[in-house]
């Protein structure tokens, strides 16, 4: 890290810093509702008013019962519970690992799944979908998400939702970047919604997923809590903090990010020299950017980062952890640009010093010896092939 700089945080598509509200809702919680909010005690009641208050806040934001949802542990359970029953699917590959992942388990198990083809803009366009649902049976489950984990591609839910209506299918929207960042009546059209506290400031560990008419088909088994739709303790703490952080990003709305859209196009335009935009020619939110750095690898680029004191990602912290390529990336423009894509991600606290900072020291990352020059082969674009 550069001598007497901060750290500078441009990952919260990965995750968000705990908010102070949340932080103290949860401390608050501690103190007052520990207890286990099955039990009928005041002590347990106490609890369940932390719980019963989060779904209430979530009903009203997605405009759905509050009785239609179901805390999760994570985006990543909630949707999984909304997939596991589908009897065919209607999906691509740019949505995240916990929906791509369950349609790929669908169908070795023998149920009829459509992938949608993917353009180099990475927007998925409807009439694709009405063609692939005239190949299912009614009742097909369409899963799209509201906003890109990666690119920051805002998918066309409320077509869709039209188009699943006519076909009479069901549509599931992966909202968990969405949330704060659009209005609710772009992302909350789906029969059934995901969203996660941890990508609003809230607490990692609770997730939900809202849905209208049916309810899901339980994944989890064991006891009655939530009416047996998913079984184990809930945590109350997790509930308060999850609440308070929903009613910040709710209260706030898109328009608290609208100045990050001027930062991140500041970040592009001073890096152009390098680096390729990733879904540029859709829309997309204002606080991402998905780049390919020509002549460097992804992780190479991170880790230079990274020793500068700039936190950002090579993609889905989910996938990560691993050597391989961005799968998103992949599907919108092949493996040499996945190889090489990074994700920068700009939060609430972003400010335009840390931005100033940031494009200094990528562009000071950039006159150092590309990857490419190594040894390994590259693309007559510039983007390594090995």
């Amino acid at each position: 890290m550069t001598a007497g700089r901060a750290e500078i945080y441009l990952d919260h598509n990965s995750t968000t810093p705990l908010l102070d509200v949340a932080r103290t809702a949860m401390l608050e919680a501690m103190e007052q509702a520990w207890a286990n909010p099955s039990s009928v005690h005041a002590a347990g009641r106490r609890a369940w008013t932390r719980v019963e208050g989060l779904c209430q806040t979530l009903g009203q934001v997605a405009d759905v019962d509050p009785r239609d949802t179901v805390l999760t542990a994570s985006g990543t359970e909630a949707n999984n519970l909304a997939l596991h029953g589908a009897c065919a699917v209607v999906t691509s590959r740019l949505e995240h690992p916990s929906v791509v992942r369950v349609v790929e388990a669908l169908q070795a198990r023998g149920r009829p799944v459509r992938w949608l083809p993917v353009p180099e803009s990475g927007w998925i366009n409807p009439q694709t979908v009405g063609r692939a649902l005239e190949e299912l049976p009614a009742g097909t489950t369409v899963a799209l998400m509201a906003a890109n984990h990666e690119t920051g591609v805002i998918q066309p839910v409320r077509e869709v939702a039209d188009i699943a209506r006519r076909c009479r299918a069901r549509l599931h929207v992966d909202a968990v970047q969405a949330v704060g960042k659009l209005p609710a009546a772009m992302w909350n059209v789906g029969h059934s919604v995901t969203v996660a506290a941890h990508k609003i400031g809230g607490p990692k560990g609770i997730g939900a997923l809202l849905w209208r008419g049916a309810a899901p088909a339980p994944l989890v088994l064991g006891g009655q809590q939530q009416r047996g739709l998913r079984a184990g303790t809930l945590d109350p703490v997790a509930a308060a903090g999850f609440q308070a952080a929903l009613i910040h990003a709710h209260a706030g709305g898109p328009e608290r990010y609208e100045r990050l859209g001027e930062l991140r196009d500041r970040l592009e335009a001073a890096v152009a020299c390098q680096t390729d935009v990733n879904g540029a020619r859709a829309p997309r939110l204002p606080h991402v950017s998905s780049l390919s750095v020509r002549g460097w690898r992804s992780d190479a680029v991170v880790a230079a980062l990274d020793l500068a004191g700039v936190r950002i990602s090579s993609g889905s912290a989910c996938s990560s952890g691993s050597a391989q390529p961005s799968p998103v990336i992949e599907s919108m423009l092949g493996i040499e640009r996945a190889r090489s894509s990074i994700r920068i991600s700009l939060g609430e606290s972003t400010t335009l010093a840390q931005m100033a900072c940031a494009i200094e020291e990528l562009l000071r990352a950039f006159r150092r010896q590309p990857c490419s020059s190594s040894g390994e082969g590259s693309s007559p674009a510039g983007y390594p092939t090995s």
